[in-house]
């Protein structure tokens, strides 16, 4: 199967697919995460993975947050940051845990926040996040890249 075919499996307009579903308890959220930066990778993003090694336990409604702020994160990345690296970074803090997401793009608002016709899920995103009593930074410095930064406690 060409390159081509199986980019095409996992993204559709360019958008990430979400057919990990199934897998979170094999998985788990790493995992999943992780099969969400195929697309990147297959594109030529190197992807670069820093957690703990025994993994972080959450109640599955943070790990399911996680998961779509990833998700949200990382099609943005695929679709407008232009980047050749991508680090994610998943730790447990204090009852907190946070992952952190960045690139070496374009660094531009517009790739998280871009007008009319881009964003909406990013604004959910951030809904979701505040609503779950977390907290989340989105800096971007234009040609130096994107952190995408995104708290929640554990309890």
């Amino acid at each position: 199967m060409s390159q081509e075919a199986v980019l095409g499996e996992r993204t559709a307009g360019g958008v990430i697919m979400d057919g990990q579903a199934g897998d979170s308890r094999t998985l788990g959220l790493i995992g999943c995460i992780n099969e969400l930066t195929v697309p990147l990778r297959q594109s030529g993003v190197s992807v670069h993975w820093e957690t703990p090694p025994h993994g972080v336990e959450m109640p599955a409604a943070r790990a399911a947050l996680l998961y779509q702020a990833a998700q949200e994160t990382l099609n943005c990345a695929f679709k407008y940051s232009q980047a050749s690296e991508l680090t994610l970074h998943l730790t447990a803090v204090e009852h907190r845990v946070r992952l952190t997401i960045a690139d070496n793009g374009v660094g531009s608002q517009k790739q998280l926040l871009g007008g009319s016709e881009h964003g909406r899920g990013a604004c959910l995103m951030v809904v979701a996040v505040y609503e779950a009593g977390g907290t989340i930074s989105i800096d971007s410095v234009l040609g130096k890249g994107t952190l995408v930064s995104i708290t929640l406690p554990l309890d």
